[in-house]
Parts: structure tokens; sequence; C-alpha cells
């Protein structure tokens, strides 16, 4: 069994233990109050014991995790709080990762692994919209068509509304207006460095859950700063991670330890306008994924961003404090105190807003799965650096990692989008005949022998153009001369 992660000095220590930190977990409070560095602490205890983390550092300041820490005065203070006889500083085995390559290895996903359902939360398509953006997959998985880069689905978005009367009987109506607001949904994607994102080489989730030499589980550090610049591309990038983590791990039941825990850092952009299907996808999530040996740690400034299906699943508990000024905010005082295990010492509503800065309401679930009375308590600080790390430190460590040349180099495949830049035809009849096993092309010498069927107006030329038409039109001209000359005579 791994040791217990200490993280926080109340009544008693208080420890993580490593077989329920798949049991997810809830970081909140409000701005300045200590929440990253409490991420930070228990990042570093799960690595320790041989767990891989991963996390998005949106302010920048959780790359200097790498790099022990350095002494200072609020440091020194903690320690001498806590009476810490064998605090040493150390730095961690860090993955740096960026979705536009810049500040640490590049992250790709295909299309396809994406899939409708994301894609159209991203797109913020009307339920229509995303009906048609799912026939378009459903047409290009039945055809054995690729979707892997943007351009992929340019082309079948493309080719699906050009030939939109040819698929309306086996697939349904594909509306021409649906089309061209996915088509500038894309548009706007790929002017936001969605072409960067999209493609291949696509990431291997196996890259993320490693040990170093040392048995200490990586920390994959995500640098989100620019990516926090468009939120709802940031939170479907994060909800496909965890998705597929959930597809693609295996079952293991209850484990020691989890194989990775995730950190969902402004978690509150999840859930923000999320449709129902969306927010039954997390909830399922959340649910089963503890038994892939996944623990999800949702970090917010309040504990009321996160919908009670959700919040209901966390428990692990790390409340900082929050500010209660408006009476919204005294309500979310009172909620996030209710969701406690009462302690009959301690006034927790009026706990939460009296708490300083690293200091924190702390409810840990204990080794028969039940949650721990709450406490009061300081929050250990981090042996790792705070904040940043310095630019070329960075890159030391990028050109230095495991996975280092595996995907800076983007590979372009044979997808749909060369295979329809190939085809000569205009409709889409030969494809549906594919997807039926049949052939509804006609031969080539057939076309050229059918002859269309004459029409009224060629008809009327053949008479017109016939020996007796030709002599009724010499009549005709003879007598409208003669009615002509009869005329001028009778003027003169």
């Amino acid at each position: 069994m791994a040791d217990p992660i200490r993280i926080a000095q109340g009544e008693t220590d208080l420890y993580l233990l490593p077989q329920m930190a798949n049991r997810h977990g809830l970081i909140a409070g409000a701005t300045g109050t200590g929440k990253t560095i409490s991420l930070q602490v228990l990042a570093e205890g799960l690595s320790r014991i041989g767990v891989s983390v991963f996390m998005s550092d949106v302010k920048g300041d959780l790359s200097g995790i790498s790099q022990p820490g350095r002494d200072n005065p609020k440091i020194q203070e903690r320690i001498q709080l806590l009476k810490l006889k064998d605090f040493s500083f150390q730095g961690y085995p860090v993955i740096y990762w960026d979705v536009f390559g810049e500040q640490g290895h590049p992250i790709r996903a295909t299309i396809s692994e994406m899939g409708p359902l994301l894609l159209a939360r991203l797109f913020d398509l009307n339920d229509t919209q995303s009906a048609v953006l799912s026939l378009v997959f459903k047409v290009a998985d039945d055809n054995g068509l690729l979707l892997l880069d943007l351009k992929d689905l340019q082309a079948m978005l493309q080719y699906a509304g050009n030939n939109a009367a040819q698929f309306q009987t086996m697939y349904g109506n594909i509306s021409g207006a649906s089309i061209g607001a996915v088509q500038r949904s894309l548009l706007t994607l790929d002017q936001q460095g969605g072409d960067k994102f999209f493609g291949e080489p696509a990431l291997n989730l196996e890259d993320m859950i490693q040990t170093d030499s040392k048995g200490r589980g990586m920390i994959n550090v995500l640098a989100a700063d620019k990516l926090m610049l468009t939120p709802k591309t940031y939170a479907t990038f994060l909800l496909w991670l965890l998705s597929e983590l959930f597809e693609r791990l295996p079952e293991i039941g209850d484990a020691e330890k989890p194989k990775l825990a995730f950190f969902f850092d402004e978690a509150h952009l999840l859930f923000n306008d999320a449709p129902k299907a969306l927010l039954e996808k997390i909830e399922q999530v959340v649910r089963l994924i503890r038994s892939k040996g996944v623990g999800v740690y949702f970090v917010s400034q309040n504990p009321l961003d996160i919908p009670e299906m959700v919040l209901g699943q966390l428990s692990n508990r790390v409340q900082h404090a929050l500010r209660a000024f408006t009476p919204l905010d005294q309500k979310a005082v009172k909620s996030a105190a209710q969701t406690f295990r009462s302690n009959p010492k301690l006034d927790v509503a009026k706990a939460i807003t009296e708490l300083r800065v690293g200091e924190a309401l702390v409810s840990l679930l204990d080794e028969k799965g039940m949650p721990g009375i709450v406490q009061r308590a300081f929050m250990l600080p981090p042996t790792s650096q705070i904040g940043p790390v310095a630019p070329e430190i960075r890159q030391q460590i990028i050109k230095s990692s495991p996975v280092y040349g595996r995907y800076e180099q983007v590979i372009d495949r044979e997808s749909a989008y060369e295979k329809l830049q190939g085809r000569t035809m205009t409709s889409g009849s030969a494809v549906i005949g594919q997807t039926q096993g049949t052939t509804q092309a006609e031969p080539s010498e057939k076309r050229k022998s059918s002859k269309p069927e004459p029409t009224a107006l060629d008809q009327a030329l053949k008479i017109v153009n016939s020996p007796a038409g030709r002599q009724i039109q010499r009549e005709l001209v003879r007598g409208l001369m003669g009615s002509l000359l009869g005329t001028s005579s009778r003027r003169k």
C-alpha cells in the first residue's frame, strides 16, 4: 500500500488516502485565497507515490513545479507554524504540453476522436444544426472517409451540401442553412488556431501515464494561458481529454492508488451554457471513470459553479475562504457549509468567511470511504517552486522529455479531403450505391449510345426543314411580296 499523503494540519494531521484518491474532489475558494498552492501540494503528493497527474496551467503559476522551491519568509513561517521537521525542497518530473506547440509538446486530436457531440458544443450549434453535423459524420463513416483535420471536415461538409438530395433518402434531410452554420463555425475555429489542434499524430494517452526512474508519477502541465482566451475551446478540449480517458482505459476496480489524477482548473467554464446532452455526458464520465483508476478534481471559485449531479460525486473537499458581500455570496457560503460533515466544535458557515490565505476547511474520505469530520486547517507549503519557470529552463525540459520528437512533426495522410478532391463525379449516387452494395451509375458505353427524348421544339424544326416545309415557306414569301407591291401601286 502507498503511504498516505499529508496535505494539511488542523486539530490533527489530514491525509489523502491513496485508495480514496480516485473518488474525486473539489478545491474551491475566492481569488487569492490559496487554491493554486493547494492544487500544487496535492499534485506533489500524488507524484511522490507514483500517480501521474494532469493539470491545466491557466495563469502560468504551475510550471515551476519542475524546480525545487526557494526559501522565503512565508514558507519559513508556515514550516514553523506546522512544526515540519523533515521539510526539504525538491522538483518533480514534468512534461509540458501546449495545444499551440509553443510552450510544450503539441497536443492533437482527430476530428473523428472529438466526435459530433463535442464539436456541436464547441461550435455552439442548435439541435437542428447538431443533427446535420451528426449526419455528415455518419455519411463519412459509411463511405470510409477519414475525418482527421479541419480540411477533411470542410471538404465533407461541402460534399454533403452539394449532394444533399442524393443523401436524403438514406440519411435524412441535410439542410443547406445548417451546413452553412457549421462551415462558419469551422472558419472561426480555424482562425483561432484549431488547425494546429486537429490532426495527426494524435495524443497517445499512455504518454501521460508514466513514472520516472525514481518511481514518481509524471506531472503533465498544460500551458492554458493562450487557450483560455477562447473559454469554450478550453472547456471542450479538457472534456474531450477526460472522455478519451474514460473510453480507452481498462477497468481496474478499487486499486491501491489511481493511475491518473486529473485537475480541471476554472471548472465553471465546463458547465456554462452546456446543453442537457453534454451535462449527461459529463455526469456519466465522472460517475464511472473512478473504476478506470482516474480521480477528477475540479478547481473553481464557488461550489455553486458545479452542478449538483456532479458536485455530489466529489468526496475529497478543500474549501478556501469565500466572501459574503452579496445575497448570492451568502447563499454560496451556506450551500458550501451544508456539504461538509458537521463538526460540533466548528461553525462552518462562519469559518468560511474568516479563513486566511493558505487556510482551508478540509474533509477527506477515511479508509471506509466515509467523509471525515471537517476541520479548519493550514495547507502544507509546496516543496517545489512557487510561480512560473524560466523560459530557457522550460525549453531544456521539453528537449529532454521522453516524448520529445514524437509530436513535433505534423503527419498529413490520405483522408476525406484528398479522396474527395480526387473524385470527378458531381453527385452522390455512386457513394450511395457503394454503401448499399450496388453501383447505380450506368456504364460509359450505355451513356454514349442513349439519346434524349425529342422535345416539341425539335419536332417543329424537323417539319420546317423538310421539303414540304420549305415549299410552304416559298409560297408564303411570294404572297407577302405580292401584297407589298400591290400596296405600293395604289399609293402611286
